[in-house]
């Protein structure tokens, strides 16, 4: 009784937590090779929690628009700086991303709203594909709701297991 009564209660979280998540609409990014910024910003920076963390990401939100950038993860694994002019922006989250001793360059991504408006950039850090088996290794994505938009940072979906052991160090796949 006690079993089916746990299933019965997480079968409802995991219903309700994905019907709130269809409910918004996916954003679009589009690589910019060199960013032109103007203007302020919230600078929102996911990561950087301890030497080896690969999941290190800066989204820089317009300030100003309609529209504010949330990122799904506790708040001990983020942190935002509002009001930062577009180069110290820059220059901070360049020097975020590049945070972990395997990172050898960066990306960035336009997040474009439904209507094809810049909402804000994304910063994320290229591998070295020795380290992680190829460069561009996180999954990130922009989830509208209403006024708000929401991050989602993981890796991606074929990395998820083994990505970090720590027994052997940094690995994805694991040679058998």
């Amino acid at each position: 009784m006690r079993i089916s009564f746990r299933i019965l209660v997480l079968n409802t979280i995991v219903a309700a937590a994905l019907s709130g998540c269809a409910t918004g609409q996916y954003l679009k990014t589009e690589e910019v090779l060199s960013p032109e910024l103007s203007g302020t910003y919230t600078l929102i920076l996911h990561g950087g929690r301890y030497a080896a963390d690969f999941q290190n990401v800066a989204i820089l939100d317009r300030e100003g628009d309609s529209f504010s950038i949330g990122i799904y993860a506790p708040v001990f694994d983020y942190k935002v700086r509002s009001g930062l002019p577009a180069d110290r922006a820059i220059e901070e989250a360049e020097k975020f991303v590049r945070f972990h001793y395997a990172a050898r360059s960066s990306q960035w991504k336009k997040i474009l709203g439904t209507d094809n408006s810049l909402i804000g950039y994304e910063v994320r850090p290229l591998y070295e594909p020795l380290e992680t088996g190829y460069p561009d290794i996180l999954d990130i994505t922009y989830v509208t709701r209403g006024k708000k938009i929401i991050a989602r940072i993981s890796f991606k979906h074929d990395l998820e297991r083994g990505i970090l052991r720590e027994d052997e160090g940094p690995l994805i796949r694991k040679m058998r």
